[in-house]
């Protein structure tokens, strides 16, 4: 178990690393741009991807065996 939770964790390090790898001349106008939502839009828009994330999680976990 401690090894899906590690391997997780490095699956996000690395997706957030290439988002700013590939990003970076935009990252700057991305977060003015975040910085008018609103919080309840972000908070919506944070909840459909917690709920993705889950799915692909449980699907997995589900149809194969690791």
């Amino acid at each position: 178990m401690l090894k899906f939770i590690l391997f997780g964790i490095g699956f996000v390090f690395l997706f957030e690393g290439l988002v700013y790898f590939f990003f970076s001349k935009n990252i700057k106008t991305i977060y003015e741009k975040i910085a008018f939502l609103e919080p309840d839009k972000i908070r919506t828009f944070s909840s459909v991807l917690i709920l993705l994330g889950l799915g692909i999680i449980y699907f997995t976990f589900k149809y194969f065996k690791l």
